[in-house]
Parts: C-alpha cells; structure tokens; sequence
C-alpha cells in the first residue's frame, strides 16, 4: 500500500526536531496527531524509525535508513508542485504547435514571437504540414493547438474545437510586367486564357477548389509543388498562381500580387483548433492568435 505524503512530513518534522511536541508545534497539529503518523508509518515499514527517550526521541537504524528515502519523496513532491504551479502561471511549460505551410510565413511567427516575449518560460515547439494532419494531432493528443484552414463541408474530428481567426482573401502573382499588374483587383474571367501554374494535377486538392466548384477551369500547364519554384516561374512571366494573402510576406519583389475579387475565389477561412479542454498556454496562445490575426488582415465582410 502506498504510503501517505502526510506521513513522511510527519516523520521528518520529528527527525528534524528531535521530539513529537516540538514537530506537532511546527505541523501545527496536536501532539497525538503527529504520534499517531509516526506510527502509523512504522506499521506500514514493519520497523520502529525512532527510540523513545525520556527527553525526546531519536532515530533508529530503520529511521536512519528511511531518513533519505523520505527527503527524496518531499524534495520531488515540491518539485512537482512548482512545476504545477509554472504551467498555470505560464512561467514554464510546453505549447506543441501546428501550422500549415502559408500561416507560418506571417501570422503563427509573429504570434509566437509575441507569446514569447509575455511568456518567455514556455517552450513552443512548431510543426508543419497540411491542416488535415494537424486536425488529427490535435484529436490524437499530439498537439496542443494548431492554426488549420479547414474545409467547410467537413466537420473536425470528435475532441476538436474550431475557434474562428480570419478569413483570408486569395491573390493573384503576376509577373512585374504583366498587363494587370498593379491592379487591385481581378475577375478570374480576365485571367481565363493565362497559364495556371499549380501546385497539384487536382485542382480540387488546390486553392483553386472554391473557383472549380463554381465552374472556372483553368490552363494549368506547369505543376510545382514548392513555393520557391511557383513564384520563380512567375517573376520569369512562364505564368501566374493563387497565393493566399498569409503568404504575401514572403512573396519576392519581382512579383506582384492583385486581389481576387472574393465572388470569384472566396475568402478562406482560417481557424486554430484545440482540444475541447485546451492548455493554459494553448488558451493563451490562441488569444495572442486572435490579436495577431486581427492586426494582419481586419475584417472585409461581414
């Protein structure tokens, strides 16, 4: 049976005082309360841990023996206890993180680079891939919060909470030199006859899904996966590619960006899931989230 942390505090605050009356004054409980711990310890030790003197008690070989065993015990106990106690003030602690690719290029650093400098105990780890993947972390108990752009018609896995951020609006990158740019705004019907560089063979699995289901088909003649060559290909006038505004940061300066007007390539929205019972720090996190969201792209629609 495992023994009692009330036990060995009444054990050592004997050893230490050197006499039950002494110990009771500093537990601040009676005299027979703190005897009745000691033996009720020596029961569960099969040993008596002190020698009853006529001034006093002192330890025996079993207490001796026990005496190091039981600081260990306190020592680690207060060391669970502050930790505890880190994790709901958020001066330690773990936040695990997830984020699909364009939310790290502006909004999920500048957020945690915020987080950091109020909670600079927290340890943030940060992964990256597709939102589908964090949903099934975050469900799985393998993240703690994660910045996901869901797809509307599926709901998020059982234990999954959504909580909204922004809706970001689709760009268009064009070549410096192409006819529209410097536009603030674009139909796709303007854009129908330009080659379409992608990032996969299904449009569907693109950001050009919402525009697809609508009836738009663009020429996609150049697959790219990576963003690097996507916008090379762009600067060098081989074509033009969706770019959601997350990632306008990163976009390089020979090319530029034109809004799609939203009837054609609706707003995509943008949310940070948790689990139904979030962390302190994923709780906090979300909040500076929210500020940052707010702060990159204010609300455009109702």
């Amino acid at each position: 049976m495992p023994v009692s942390h009330g036990l060995y505090e009444a054990f050592l605050a004997v050893a230490r005082a050197g006499s039950f009356t002494a110990a009771a004054h500093t537990l601040g409980y009676t005299q027979s309360a703190v005897s009745r711990q000691v033996q009720s310890l020596e029961d569960e030790m099969g040993a008596e841990l002190f020698e009853r003197l006529p001034r006093g008690v002192r330890l025996t070989e079993a207490g001796r023996v026990l005496l190091p065993h039981a600081e260990a015990v306190r020592d680690r106990l207060a060391a669970a206890r502050a930790e505890l106690a880190s994790l709901r003030t958020l001066d330690g602690g773990l936040l695990r993180l997830g984020a699909f690719s364009s939310a790290t290029a502006s909004l999920v650093p500048r957020a945690q680079a915020a987080f950091r400098e109020r909670h600079p105990g927290v340890v943030v780890t940060r992964v990256e891939g597709p939102s589908v993947k964090h949903l099934g972390l975050v469900a799985a108990g393998e993240e703690d919060l994660a910045v996901v752009g869901p797809t509307p018609a599926a709901p998020p896995p059982p234990g999954v909470t959504l909580h909204h951020l922004l809706d970001e609006p689709m760009l268009v990158a064009l070549a410096r030199g192409h006819r529209h740019a410097g536009r603030r705004a674009v139909r796709l019907a303007e854009l129908a006859d330009e080659e379409w560089i992608t990032g996969h063979e299904r449009l569907e699995d693109t950001l050009f899904r919402p525009a697809v289901a609508a009836g738009f088909r663009p020429r996609t003649g150049l697959l790219a996966h990576d963003w690097i060559a996507k916008l090379g290909a762009v600067a060098a006038d081989l074509g033009v590619t969706l770019v959601p505004a997350l990632a306008a940061a990163a976009v390089r300066p020979d090319v530029a960006l034109v809004t799609i007007h939203p009837d054609d390539v609706p707003y995509r929205r943008i949310c940070a899931a948790a689990p139904g019972t979030p962390t302190v720090a994923a709780t906090a996190f979300l909040g500076v989230l929210r500020e940052t969201a707010e702060a990159l792209i204010p609300p455009a629609h109702p």
